[in-house]
C-alpha cells in the first residue's frame, strides 16, 4: 500500500500553484485555478503518484487550509509569486489585522512599511493566534504586529480576503 505524506504533498502542490506553475506545465486562470485533473497529471509526470481522491484528502486534512477545490478546479489561497497577478476583490477589513514577521525584519518594516516582497499581496490575519500559526514556519524570533486596518481602508488602502480568513 502506498502511504501518502499529505504535509509534503501540500507543500508540493503549493509550490506548483503558487510559484512554479510553468515547470509543472500548468496554466493558472486569473484567480489561480487549474483543473484538478491537470494537477494530477502534472504531479504524476514528476513522479508523485497521486489521484484526485488523494488531492481532495490532502485539502480536507490540512490544518493550514492552503488550498481550495471547487467545481473540479484547485487553487492555492495565497502566497503567489507567479508573474501574472491573481485577481482579488477589495473588501472592507475589520478594525485590526495582524501580520507575523521576524525580529530581524522589524526595523525595515517600521522604516518602509509592510511590503509584499516577492509575493503578490501582504498576508494579514484576522487574529493574533492565526498570525502566530502563519508565522510559526519561521525559525527566528516571531513578532506579531497590529495593523489599524479600518483606518488604513478609510485612507484608500485596499484589502482583500480569502475564504480561509487570510
Amino acid at each position: 500500500m502506498n502511504l501518502i505524506d499529505f504535509i509534503q504533498l501540500s507543500k508540493t502542490v503549493s509550490h506548483a500553484l503558487r510559484h512554479e506553475s510553468q515547470s509543472y506545465n500548468l496554466n493558472l486562470d486569473n484567480q489561480g485555478h487549474v483543473l484538478l485533473s491537470d494537477l494530477v497529471i502534472a504531479l504524476n509526470s514528476k513522479g508523485i503518484q497521486v489521484n484526485e481522491f488523494d488531492i481532495n484528502k490532502m485539502v480536507e486534512l490540512s490544518e493550514k487550509k492552503r488550498h481550495q477545490i471547487l467545481n473540479g478546479k484547485i487553487r492555492a489561497y495565497y502566497g503567489h509569486s507567479v508573474k501574472d497577478k491573481i485577481l482579488k476583490y477589495p473588501v472592507e477589513p475589520p478594525e485590526f489585522l495582524y501580520p507575523g514577521t521576524v525580529q530581524n525584519s522589524l526595523t525595515d518594516i517600521l522604516e518602509k512599511g509592510l511590503l509584499s516582497m516577492e509575493r503578490q499581496y501582504v498576508h494579514l490575519s484576522i487574529d493574533r493566534s492565526t498570525a502566530e500559526m502563519v508565522g510559526s514556519r519561521r525559525k527566528e524570533d516571531l513578532v506579531i504586529l497590529t495593523i489599524r486596518a479600518k483606518e488604513a481602508f478609510l485612507n484608500n488602502i485596499q484589502f482583500y480576503k480569502e475564504e480561509n480568513g487570510i
